[in-house]
């Protein structure tokens, strides 16, 4: 890429950073995005209700292409010693998040006054970290006919600037569920004149483990994430209690068929103990597979470009809202590997590695790349 647009992304790394935003909460991210692309590109760009994405008209007849970049913080403290820290006090962008726009946005501007043959869409996503924001945006692959779409992730513990990539499933599904039992609070000296949920909630724990451990040919993880009886008085036999779990596995069926055995268990215990069940089902993200032409292209860039490349051989286990596109059209997600003795994502002392920015630009622009457009190889620096 340009010299001068790598200067201009990686300072709009830095603001972006500085001022994080948690998800689906993005209205200030999006302003200074929209006015970066409109001030410093050609393209045309379109503000929608928390999110935003530009256009690069292409040729009758050329293809619909579409890049997606997350614009969400987590609520971390920022704990760095940066000249460009974060500002809002336990917020900060600890998954690179605000690299992938800069990144994104330096796709427009090698776009920017140049013609292609494709119709280029630059997606700007809110909320990835809670599953909610590619819902409210896949509607544009359908409005605008978008045939295919693609996404990266840095992703510390891999050689830096590494492409590293999956065949099919990439990443898994997921969702949280919450569990809660009310019953009856009593004296502690005298339980048997309440109802307590410390036994019940406890064999839905247990049972939980035995679906993670059920024989099957794919991944099944049932993960427990907090489980509260009481507060802890001598006195008090607590009468409410909840259960918090996340689920994992390959499939959405597969999750899905957890979750009702899951659910099947606790109301089995809420009638044998006299509870009123409720249950919450949050974050929910399906699997992201990717489409074996999309990634076939995105490694032929890499060769193209002498980015090295290599397959994951285990499944990353996070999951991705990017799968959500995919129900729409072909895609592929990638990674490029942040550096392998970096501090890991969703850490306090993790921070995008700038040097990142311009391999993954090329990559997109490659992705992007009309009939006509050339490249040159480039030459891959070693790690710091």
């Amino acid at each position: 890429m340009r010299k001068e647009n790598l200067k201009l992304i990686t300072e709009l790394r830095h603001e972006l950073h500085r001022e994080p935003e948690l998800s689906m909460r993005e209205e200030e991210t999006v302003t200074r995005l929209a006015a970066f692309l409109q001030d410093n590109t050609d393209l045309e760009v379109v503000r929608e209700a928390g999110w935003l994405y530009a256009v690069k008209a292409g040729q009758p007849g050329g293809r619909r292409i579409a890049f997606r970049a997350d614009m969400d913080a987590l609520p971390i403290r920022e704990t760095l010693s940066l000249p460009y820290a974060s500002c809002r006090e336990g917020v900060s962008h600890k998954c690179g998040h605000d690299g992938h726009c800069a990144v994104l946005c330096g796709l427009a501007l090698e776009l920017s006054r140049t013609e292609t043959a494709d119709t280029i869409y630059l997606i700007f996503q809110p909320g990835e970290e809670t599953g909610e924001g590619a819902k409210r945006c896949c509607g544009l692959i359908r409005r605008e006919g978008i045939e295919e779409i693609y996404a990266f992730h840095n992703l510390p513990g891999y050689p830096e600037g590494k492409l590293v990539y999956r065949e099919g499933l990439t990443q898994p599904a997921s969702e949280g569920l919450r569990i809660r039992l009310e019953g009856k609070t009593s004296h502690a000296s005298a339980p048997e004149a309440g109802r307590n949920p410390a036994q019940a909630l406890s064999r839905i724990t247990l049972y939980s483990q035995t679906l993670s451990r059920q024989p099957s040919r794919t991944m099944r993880l049932c993960t427990v994430t907090g489980l509260n009886v009481g507060s802890g008085d001598f006195g008090i036999s607590p009468g409410r209690g909840e259960l918090s779990l996340t689920l994992r596995a390959e499939r959405e069926e597969e999750m899905d068929g957890m979750e009702t055995a899951l659910l099947s268990c606790a109301a089995k215990e809420a009638a044998e103990g006299g509870f009123v069940l409720t249950y919450e089902i949050r974050d929910r993200f399906p699997e992201t597979r990717n489409h074996a032409a999309c990634l076939a292209r995105v490694i032929r860039a890499a060769e193209r470009l002498g980015i090295p490349a290599a397959p994951m051989e285990n499944l990353w286990r996070a999951s991705e809202d990017f799968g959500q596109y995919l129900k729409e059209c072909p895609g592929a997600m990638f990674y490029l590997g942040a550096g392998e003795n970096v501090p890991a994502l969703h850490t306090d002392a993790y921070d995008f590695n700038d040097r990142l920015l311009e391999p993954a630009v090329d990559l997109f622009a490659a992705l992007a790349a009309d009939r006509g457009w050339c490249f040159q190889k480039r030459t891959v620096r070693p790690s710091a």
